[in-house]
């Protein structure tokens, strides 16, 4: 997970709800409602994702929280793991969402995963966008929501992005850990 505006990524405990939230205060309502559906996330909905994905915060300047990221296998669907990705607003469109999407990408190909799937709003340009342009996508349309599948194999993502398609970029060797960015 390369970056310029990136300096750490920690990886989210539920002790780190403080830190989720002063990421949540760099987001709009409007980015808030069309991400988790809410303008607040309840410390109890955290505690519920964390039970079931991995998810980390990438740090800018002065440990400043501006993404969140988060993977995790999706029920009833082996090797496809969820995709959850939000930048916040001041950072958007500078590539912070493609460096964690990648970072999120490989982890989950390391862990198993084929696919990563995102359930989004068809009219969410910048997230399908981003998606486009990490590999091929499979679309299916669910009214106003798309389910956009995102294939990890041989020719996928995780083999472009590094080296060691089985390693995740960089994770922390243990929860909570924060890491530096790799030069």
């Amino acid at each position: 997970m390369r970056h310029p505006a990136l300096t750490a990524l920690r990886r989210v405990r539920t002790e780190d709800v403080p830190l989720v939230d002063a990421f949540h205060q760099r987001c709009s309502p409007a980015q808030l409602l069309h991400r988790w559906g809410r303008t607040q996330l309840p410390h109890r909905t955290l505690g519920q994702l964390l039970a079931q994905a991995d998810c980390w915060l990438g740090l800018g300047a002065g440990d400043e929280p501006l993404a969140l990221v988060c993977t995790g296998p999706v029920s009833r669907e082996t090797g496809v793991f969820d995709l959850g990705l939000q930048v916040a607003d001041a950072h958007q469109r500078r590539g912070i969402g493609t460096a964690l999407a990648r970072h999120a990408a490989q982890h989950a190909h390391a862990r198993g995963a084929h696919t990563l799937s995102t359930y989004t709003q068809a009219s969410n340009r910048p997230m399908l966008r981003l998606l486009r342009r990490l590999g091929t996508v499979r679309e299916t349309r669910h009214g106003a929501h798309l389910d956009v599948r995102l294939h990890l194999g041989v020719s996928g993502l995780a083999r472009r992005s590094s080296p060691h398609p089985k390693e995740p970029l960089y994770a922390p060797q243990c929860p909570g850990q924060e890491v530096a960015a790799p030069a």
